[in-house]
């Protein structure tokens, strides 16, 4: 993560629409975004093996005001044809207005792996300090690691015309992202070291998701 702030957002799409989807997406949405004043970058992954959904795309920006700015908020509530006929295929979104907290490494590799948790009460900060200070720095050690950070939901993101076409998004509370250029890593960690078991040990709620992506593209800001 390059940006202080990044929306982050996991969904499927309908399998007959897959292909137009990632068409629309590549040609005209990550353009129209990265257009918009504050946007830095925008990524799509995809899943591996048994991960579900199918998509993960973040969209990092310069602040999270930036997620709340007219000019981003014109944008959702005048899609294109093309976006409105694509948000009805949409199914399952999950999104998220999150600050960045913390970062280990420079580098992205082409595979990362999602862990996205609630926190039980009182003990987001010992949560917080076991993921930065013990966890992250004994990963970013080993083979094959290349960047990972945290995230946490700065900001609720509001209805719009774009998510009216499309259903209610589910929210984001936190969020650990680990890239890496070996997929062996990141299958070993999700299993462990940042697996749902140890992060509920030491504070997350039940019902941990992780999940395993694979670069797809990319969109840069113009002039960044």
């Amino acid at each position: 993560m390059i940006g202080n702030a990044a929306m982050l957002l996991w969904y499927d799409i309908v399998p007959e629409q897959v292909a137009e989807h990632d068409e629309w997406h590549t040609r005209e949405h990550f353009p129209e975004r990265v257009g918009i004043p504050g946007f830095v970058t925008a990524q799509r992954w995809v899943a591996q093996g048994a991960t579900a959904p199918r998509y993960f795309v973040t969209y990092e920006v310069a602040e999270v005001a930036t997620l709340t700015s007219a000019a981003y908020e014109a944008r959702l509530n005048n899609p294109s044809d093309w976006t409105r006929r694509m948000m009805p295929h949409f199914r399952g979104m999950v999104r998220g207005f999150c600050e960045v907290r913390d970062r280990v490494g420079a580098v992205t590799g082409g595979e990362v792996l999602t862990v996205r948790y609630a926190v039980e009460a009182g003990r987001r900060n010992a949560l917080a300090q076991w993921i930065a200070g013990e966890c992250l720095p004994e990963i970013a050690q080993r083979p094959g690691f290349a960047s990972a950070c945290t995230l946490v939901a700065a900001a609720q993101p509001p209805m719009t015309a774009e998510q009216s076409l499309r259903g209610r998004d589910v929210a984001v509370d936190s969020v650990v992202l680990v890239s890496s250029y070996d997929a062996a890593l990141l299958d070993e960690l999700q299993d462990g070291r940042l697996g749902a078991r140890a992060l509920e040990a030491h504070g997350a709620k039940a019902g941990t998701v992780s999940g395993r992506y694979r670069f797809a593209c990319r969109a840069d800001a113009p002039g960044a």
